[in-house]
């Protein structure tokens, strides 16, 4: 099989290559090692060998490489060995020690045809391998020697004597009289699937690891996380997520499955790429006929089988079938598991085994398993298996049955995903089956109705609406009204949680006015419910809350407690509470009890949601996380991980413990729920993720989040990327930039009823930095024209934020998070407009005391600077202080950076003049003027326009008095800003760019 190719990234394996390069460690200092390293085929072990070969090298190690070939039964003696040896004769380092040795030339010479059958003597092998441990003890007095044999498994016979020697008499011991041992190590590779039970290299391997010196490390597959990240950098565009989590089930932790499972993204067809195919098959070829029958009649069955199944569906006797499994089981292409069932070693060789048949014969043995597993004594959870084998036997209404009891278990047990797949199974067989052969149950819109309600809780918004809407079209002209109503109150609600407001409130008014209020029934309220649900989203207060007030009397009246509870989570707000009221929490508290009671776990889900975020928005972030994490238990135990109030409720964990500065927590449990959670997590487990990346400095967090927006609009995903791409333009001082995306983003978001979101504030401050940047910037110029013209869109942007921190949910003024952004906006445009206002920063500062740690840091720095401004330089450098404190413990290198700017600023008898009033972003600039770069030139190295260069020019020539460009050049060089090695063509600093990092 073809190995991993060592240009692909390394991901994961930080374990194992610690554990080697401590190997490594150890062997310099002379305590020689040996480590044989096991893996299946394609795991990594050449990759992680090629890394770790890396590091040995640029340690001063030097690293020889010896390949074992498969050539059959003709193997070449030695040849691992005398590949090491050929690349040491081609090293004038070695040329003294090797002349000294002749069993070089000897082995080198003479070729590998037969070195030892010349000699024909036992004693004279005997000198050929110690002549080798000599050579190689010689040769780790130069140098340390790390010694890598590849492909293990595959080694001849002398190849194989020769090592043990090496390993248990040679170069591996240590000397007597406690002198230093040899600097060497032994690293060798082999295929753990391909040692079947009489392979020659078993026994060698059960003597070896027994040796002190020499140790054994298993390459385990890798886990989902680490495939997912290798998935994703194996490609420049991104692939869909749904794409990258299929690729990541199929390869089981193999990296070479991965990567060609990657590179058959593009192939118009489906199953097993074909290169892979042959990959898989060469093992199932080498099979006896009877054997390679048993596993195809196995891949029939799927990736595991019982030992009875199996003997009856394959039809041969006990004696044949023990021993064909035998020859399975040693060529390690099936493996034998707990419970007297045998499953096939990887998935993928399955797929490639059944993907051999022939279509009749495909079919036959799917429908004999069919009949098995129908049998009396059947597994109750054998449906979805029958459902299966009838469908791939071509027997449909038998596959429509077995599909819709499949659906009942998969609800039964809490397994909303599988509960929609063989629902949508039996909707595809439903118009093929003749109606007198349909089950009794459920018509087609009901099913459909259902189908929903599962996409919905597995988290498949979209799906759940196509669905929706497809029940609605399957609607006669004389359906029944109740069923009428509850489809199209369905679909509005559906249409709520992919942000189509518009639309709700139109068929939340349809499913409102077909049924009639009296008599009172279960349907009314459900349908009242989600229509105070839509015109709350809408702005139809009123109605919303005239609806719910009666609706909440005609629940009470009919007992049906959760509607009751979901109309009381819609009605708190609408009267004289919210959620962030001590009776809002009472009242969410009766409607999580309610809904607790009457079984409903999404409806409990959503005022657990509310609770918790409630706490969150008054200001109390480490409150709210024992809802969350209550919620998420809730939601796990109904199988609703992926429904959308878990998945709010696991970004809100996540953003509380990226507020309250807890970085590493926040990114361990974002890894922890991308390799575990839900593929419809999206950006509800990224967003922090990109938080912490842009805060440490990495601008590449802005292009993962413009990739985010590729597909279908979705609500968090904009307010995600609308945060990032706005901040990483004001960190790189791009003004134009970060209005367009502030701007955009809240245009996304507003509501059909024209309401901004609630980010709007948090948008416009970010904007506004950026602005009151070159603003100011443009006031030293003397640019007044230009500084007018930014004037006027920081202001738009205060209004903005003003407007939306008055007015948040429900036309209440924001909680403490709003209005610190506010805060911050107010500082930013009094720093533009009549300069930096200690007393706006400290107001900014204390807003953020409620548990924004970063966001309170970066008003402390701009605290510092309006301080320092005033002529308080101890009260600045107290700010600054404690600011660069919580930048060290967060890792925020730009912050960082800027506070180190700002203390040299605070140092003017450093210099002198107003040359330290250059900011770090200024000082690039500088030393890219001195190069003669011109402001494109500049723009392009530091990822900024041109616009914003030139602005970065125009306030360099005015803090160093210069009237052009070449003048602030000498007088950097004068004042020492600059080095003149910096500067002239021809150098290597003028061909290489800067780092991309920073601000």
């Amino acid at each position: 099989m073809p190995q991993t190719s060592s240009v692909s990234p390394l991901v994961g394996r930080e374990d194992e290559l610690a554990r080697l390069t401590g190997v490594l460690e150890r062997a310099r200092a002379g305590e020689a090692r040996a480590v044989l390293i096991a893996g299946d085929a394609g795991v990594g072990k050449t990759r992680t060998l090629d890394e770790v070969a890396g590091r040995a090298a640029a340690a001063g190690t030097t690293v020889l490489t010896g390949h074992c070939v498969d050539l059959g039964d003709v193997g070449l003696p030695y040849l691992p060995f005398t590949e090491i040896l050929g690349v040491l004769a081609a090293d004038e380092r070695f040329a003294a020690v090797l002349a000294a040795h002749p069993v070089a030339d000897r082995l080198l010479g003479a070729g590998p045809q037969d070195a030892e059958g010349r000699d024909g003597t036992t004693r004279s092998r005997l000198r050929l391998f110690e002549d080798v441990a000599a050579l190689l003890a010689e040769l780790s007095d130069v140098a340390p020697l790390l010694l890598v044999l590849e492909d293990l498994h595959w080694a001849d016979q002398s190849s194989r004597d020769l090592l043990r020697f090496l390993l248990s008499r040679g170069v591996l011991q240590r000397p007597a009289g406690g002198a230093r041992g040899h600097r060497v190590a032994l690293f060798a590779s082999y295929r753990a699937d391909d040692l079947h039970r009489r392979h020659p290299l078993r026994p060698l391997l059960a003597e070896l690891v027994r040796l002190p010196s020499v140790e054994r490390l298993e390459l385990r597959p890798l886990p989902d996380g680490d495939v997912a990240r290798l998935v994703r950098s194996l490609r420049e565009r991104p692939l869909p997520e749904a794409t990258v989590h299929r690729i990541v089930e199929r390869a089981e932790g193999n990296a070479f499955y991965a990567e060609e499972l990657v590179a058959a993204t593009d192939a118009p067809v489906h199953g097993v790429p074909s290169g892979l195919a042959d990959v898989l098959l060469i093992r199932f070829e080498q099979l006896s006929e009877t054997a390679q029958q048993v596993l195809r009649t196995a891949a029939v069955a799927g990736r595991r089988v019982g030992h009875e199944l199996l003997r009856d569906a394959v039809g041969l006797p006990e004696e044949e079938l023990e021993s064909a499994l035998r020859e399975a089981l040693g060529r390690q292409l099936l493996v034998s598991d707990d419970g007297d069932t045998y499953s096939f070693r990887h998935a993928l060789a399955r797929e490639a085994v059944y993907a051999d048949l022939l279509p009749g014969e495909r079919a036959r043995l799917h429908g004999a398993f069919a009949r098995l597993l129908g049998g009396p004594d059947r597994r109750s959870n054998s449906a979805a298996e029958r459902a299966h084998h009838h469908r791939e036997s071509h027997d449909l209404p038998q596959a429509l049955a077995a599909s819709l009891e499949a659906a009942d278990h998969a609800q039964r047990i809490g397994a909303p995903a599988e509960e929609l797949r063989h629902l949508e199974a039996a909707l595809d067989l439903w118009s093929a089956v003749d109606a007198a052969a349909r089950p009794a149950g459920p018509d087609a819109v009901t099913l459909t109705l259902r189908a929903s309600a599962a996409a919905a809780h597995a988290g498949d918004l979209h799906r759940a609406v196509s669905l929706t809407r497809s029940a609605l079209a399957g609607l006669g002209q004389d359906a029944d009204l109740e069923l009428a109503a509850r489809v199209r109150y369905t679909l509005a609600g559906n249409l709520l949680r992919v942000d189509n407001l518009s639309a709700a409130f139109a068929h939340s008014s349809e499913a409102f006015a077909l049924i009639p209020a009296e008599p009172p029934s279960a349907t009314w309220v459900w349908a009242a419910a989600t229509h105070v649900m839509a015109a709350r989203q809408v702005g139809e207060i009123e109605t919303a809350l005239r609806v719910g007030r009666r609706a909440l009397r005609v629940a009470e009246e009919l007992g049906v407690a959760d509607a009751r509870a979901d109309l009381l989570i819609s009605v708190i707000g609408l009267e004289d509470d919210n959620r962030t009221t001590e009776r809002g929490r009472r009242r969410l508290r009766e409607a999580r009890e309610l809904a607790r009671r009457a079984g409903n776990a999404p409806v409990e889900l959503r005022a657990l949601f509310n609770l918790a975020i409630g706490c969150f928005e008054s200001g109390a972030p480490a409150d709210c996380l024992d809802l969350a994490a209550e919620g998420l238990e809730r939601a796990r135990r109904s199988g609703l991980l992926s429904s959308p109030y878990a998945r709010e409720m696991r970004y809100l964990r996540l953003l509380v413990r990226y507020t309250l500065g807890h970085w590493e927590e926040c990114l361990r449990e974002a890894a922890e729920d991308e390799a575990g959670g839900p593929p419809a997590a999206g950006a509800h487990t990224v967003a922090p993720v990109l938080y912490v990346a842009l805060a440490r400095g990495d601008l590449g967090a802005a292009d993962r989040a413009r990739a985010l927006l590729d597909g279908p609009f979705d609500w968090m995903v904009t307010l995600v990327a609308g945060i990032v791409l706005t901040d990483a333009a004001a960190l790189r001082g791009d003004p134009e930039d970060a209005v367009r995306w502030a701007r955009s983003t809240v245009a996304r978001l507003t509501d059909d009823a024209g309401t901004p979101p609630a980010v709007t504030v948090r948008l416009a401050a970010l904007a506004l930095s950026a602005v009151a940047d070159t603003v100011v910037g443009l006031r030293a110029a003397g640019d007044e024209a230009e500084a007018g013209r930014w004037t006027q869109a920081a202001a738009e942007l205060l209004e903005q934020a003003r407007r939306s921190a008055r007015r948040g949910e429900d036309d209440r003024p924001q909680g403490p998070e709003g209005q610190a952004w506010l805060a911050r906006a107010e500082a930013e445009w009094e720093r533009l407009a009549t300069g930096p206002d200690p007393a706006a920063w400290q107001r900014a500062v204390d807003g953020f005391a409620h548990g924004d740690v970063y966001e309170r840091a970066r008003c402390r720095l701009r605290l510092a600077e309006a301080l320092l401004a005033a002529g308080r330089p101890q009260e600045a450098a107290r700010e600054a202080g404690l600011a660069h404190r919580e930048a060290d413990r967060l890792g925020a290198a730009p912050l960082r950076e800027r506070l180190d700017d700002l203390v040299r600023r605070a140092r003017p008898a450093d210099t002198g003049d107003r040359a330290t009033q250059l900011t770090a972003r200024e000082q690039e600039v500088l030393r890219l003027l001195a190069r003669g770069r011109s402001n494109r030139q500049i723009g392009e190295e530091l990822f900024i326009t041109a616009k914003t260069a030139s602005v970065h020019v125009s306030n360099i020539l005015a803090k160093l008095e210069a009237a052009s460009r070449t003048e602030a050049v000498a007088v950097a060089y004068r004042q020492g800003l600059i080095a003149p090695e910096t500067a002239g063509p021809g150098r290597p600093a003028d061909r290489e760019p800067l780092p991309r990092g920073g601000r």
